[in-house]
């Protein structure tokens, strides 16, 4: 089977990262996988939720959302309270990213993290995963270098990828087609020392084996590892 863009089963689409994107932000990047386009927000409050109050600890969180016109047809306007899928995308964001981060030498501050979805083919939570992590280091290192914080608190990096069974092949990194039409497919989240955070598996329309399971992990964690290579080159280390 060939893919409608022409790549191979095992590669990822073309990741493209402009970081700084936002003027006022702490830190941001725009990052497209493919036409796939999210920009990620990192914003930093000197305050904590209620439940961190005076433990000395920060928290890391994340908001979620998808623009009207991100997709084909023209979408409602999420709100606030939004509902089933963005929440739990949202969350997951979160907890990859507070993965990586010491909360305890974050002290007592807040870094929200926004994903907005400005285009929409196939693995946003997962784009919104791998730039939400750029911002979210780049806003780190700005305190730091604020003299704020005596160092980064970060812990590793942490990127994001699909794979899915489309056709009777095993793929990396799903557009929209493929996802849409995929007879399971999996997001998976990676540190950079190789474990796993989360890995969500779903199948659409057939049952897969533990042989497809473990096949589609390696293929994850190839692109994983080139996804982490790219944030090291953008984020600079810390």
């Amino acid at each position: 089977m060939e893919r409608s863009d022409g790549r191979a089963a095992n590669e990822l689409r073309k990741i493209k990262v402009t970081k700084d994107y936002i003027k006022h932000a702490e830190g941001s990047c725009l990052i497209e996988f493919g036409e796939t386009r999210v920009i990620c927000t990192a914003s930093v409050e000197n305050s904590v939720p209620p439940f961190l109050r005076n433990t000395g600890k920060g928290w890391v969180t994340a908001e979620y959302g998808m623009l009207p016109r991100s997709t084909a047809t023209r979408m409602q306007r999420e709100k606030a309270a939004s509902g089933g899928r963005t929440m739990e995308i949202q969350r997951l964001i979160g907890r990859s990213l507070r993965g990586v981060v010491n909360t305890d030498k974050l002290q007592e501050r807040t870094v929200k993290i926004d994903c907005d979805v400005i285009q929409a083919d196939g693995g946003t939570r997962t784009a919104a995963i791998t730039g939400g992590f750029i911002a979210l280091a780049l806003a780190l290192k700005d305190i730091k270098k604020k003299g704020l914080m005596e160092e980064v608190p970060l812990t590793d990096y942490v990127a994001a990828v699909s794979a899915g069974k489309y056709d009777g092949q095993l793929l990396l990194d799903l557009d929209y087609n493929e996802d849409s039409n995929a007879d399971m497919d999996m997001n998976v989240v990676m540190l950079g020392k190789g474990n796993f955070v989360e890995i969500q598996g779903t199948a659409e329309k057939e049952a897969f084996s533990k042989d497809e399971m473990d096949k589609l992990l390696d293929l994850a964690k190839k692109g994983i590892t080139e996804l982490i290579a790219l944030q090291k080159k953008h984020v600079g280390g810390w």
